[in-house]
């Protein structure tokens, strides 16, 4: 299960002691930090200036008996805090569970204790188990600030890592929050490392697998760079944000769920480090092993079907790499006892048609539904996926997966399955016949005529995401024509949806820089060796 934002930040409760700093009102700052605790003094705050505070220092808040850590900002202005008032950012405030204009008190933070093996490494020094024990501890309880955080991922990207410290990176995550027993020896995940746009294949194989009667307890994340995460699509159609004790009783009757999994605190460091590693575009090879490992060995996990794929614009673009990629994966897994299948996929352009939430979800009911206009190669790669999967239950012979996965697809049961989650959920009115899609449009036509030879993956989820996903979620791109199709000059090459002007325009401009297709004889499309 993947772990949400809040959880990450959840306040310790702790007993209640003398502090040396003023008692301030708090206030509701309506500010969203992404995942800083941010908290706010007026300059001529008496506290302010008897503590000695600095600007985007880290201080301590207590209140009720709770304590967060947060970074200090300094204001001018009365009318955001004043001079009486303790201002906190709006997850911050959330945390510590009180009403407007309750007593706080503000102190210094002590220092994180991890800070001396975060220089070393800094220096180049490779870091043992206590050390990333150590730096994860103060990350996952908000010690480190965003410069400081920044200095870890880039002290640890590329080659940074080896794959000893990358295992040691990995369990420090796992041990860092709640691990979950489901009392099965099959529990079974797909997970792919993404950059593919549409690649919605989770939400087939997890009612294939659960139909099959095999445990897929499946908590996803939202969106961060990308035009609709598998909770963003999911949501779509049902109810994402559940207790987890609803979310066990789901996976209790019907051996699965597709869920956002911002109630399990797995792995919470992760979110955090993954707030900088973002904006920053940095993706290291040893950063997303112990990510993706530690939140699956954290929710319980047993058997991981890993998805690598390859291609021009894909995270990963040569088989070389993809190889050394494998192995790190590989490794790390069998250090920490998880049973893993890496599969390299053709990433060469996105899967299915739509991109964006309610497409990508159109997408997904029609391949359940057995409808004709369904993608095939969305089909195709859930049925392998699902295949795999079931493959590691040991009253399956290797090889049978794909034929039963087909065969539950085929007679409706993966449907039914789907249905019976979705009810579960909480199902959201939705018709993939007619979908609620952005009324404001605009088509891409073909400039001449030829044969597809390019999709640049990264292109058209830039466009989808100016058009407004994932937040907007009938925003997006339908795509007409994919790799090796012929097409004629003004052909429509895919249509562009969009529920504000603003964003239509914002996606209109992107296109004509570049509309992310190549044209060219039929040679010239790129090949791609994949494990299919």
């Amino acid at each position: 299960m993947n772990h949400a934002p809040n959880d990450s930040l959840a306040p310790a409760t702790l007993p209640t002691k003398d502090v040396t700093a003023s008692n301030l009102a708090l206030r509701r700052v309506a500010i969203d930090t992404y995942r800083e605790n941010v908290a706010y003094l007026h300059r001529d705050c008496a506290a302010y200036r008897a503590e000695g505070f600095q600007a985007l220092s880290k201080v301590e808040v207590r209140a009720n008996g709770r304590r967060i850590l947060a970074t200090l900002n300094v204001v001018d202005d009365p009318s955001i805090v004043g001079c009486h008032e303790l201002g906190l950012s709006e997850d911050a405030f959330l945390q510590l569970d009180i009403l407007d204009g309750h007593t706080a008190s503000v102190s210094q933070a002590e220092p994180a204790e991890s800070i001396g093996a975060l220089h070393r490494k800094l220096a180049g020094e490779r870091l043992g188990r206590e050390d990333f024990q150590s730096i994860i501890r103060d990350i996952a309880d908000l010690r480190y600030s965003k410069i400081e955080l920044t200095a870890f991922v880039v002290a640890t990207n590329r080659d940074e890592l080896d794959r000893e410290e990358v295992y040691f990176l990995t369990e420090a995550m796992v041990s860092s929050g709640r691990r979950l027993n489901w009392h099965d020896p099959l529990v079974v995940d797909k997970h792919c490392i993404g950059g593919i746009p549409g690649n919605r294949t989770s939400m087939l194989v997890v009612p294939i697998l659960a139909a099959h009667g095999m445990l897929c307890p499946k908590t996803s994340s939202r969106a961060i760079t990308s035009p609709a995460g598998t909770a963003d699509t999911m949501e779509v159609l049902a109810n994402v944000e559940l207790p987890f004790e609803q979310l066990q009783d789901i996976v209790r009757d019907h051996h699965a769920c597709l869920a956002w999994g911002g109630t399990a605190n797995l792995s919470p460091a992760d979110d955090v480090l993954i707030s900088v590693e973002r904006p920053l575009a940095i993706d290291s090879p040893g950063q997303m092993v112990a990510s993706i490992l530690s939140k699956k060995i954290a929710a319980g996990s047993t058997h991981l079907v890993l998805d690598i794929p390859i291609g021009p614009t894909a995270k990963v673009r040569s088989m070389p790499e993809a190889q050394r990629l494998r192995r790190l994966f590989e490794y790390v897994a069998s250090r920490i006892h998880l049973s893993l299948d890496v599969v390299i996929t053709d990433g060469r352009q996105p899967i299915g048609n739509g991109i964006g939430p309610v497409l990508e979800a159109r997408d997904v009911m029609r391949v359940l539904e057995n409808d004709p206009r369904a993608p095939n190669d969305l089909r195709q790669k859930s049925l392998r996926l699902a295949g795999r999967l079931i493959e590691c239950h040991p009253d399956v012979r290797g090889g049978d997966g794909f034929a039963i996965a087909r065969d539950i697809l085929d007679s409706g049961r993966a449907l039914a399955k789907m249905n019976a989650i979705i009810a579960a959920q909480g199902r959201k009115p939705f018709d993939h016949n007619a979908p609620e899609l952005g009324s404001l449009t605009f088509e891409v036509l073909a400039t001449e005529s030829g044969v597809v030879t390019g999709i640049d993956n990264l292109q058209v989820a830039r466009i989808a995401r100016l058009a407004g996903a994932p937040k907007v979620v009938g925003a997006g791109v339908d795509l007409f024509r994919k790799l090796g199709d012929v097409v004629a000059m003004g052909d429509v090459v895919y249509r562009v949806h969009a529920s504000f002007q603003s964003d239509l325009e914002f996606a209109r401009q992107a296109c004509a820089k570049s509309n992310g297709y190549t044209l060219g004889q039929a040679g010239d499309v790129p090949h791609v060796f994949v494990e299919f």
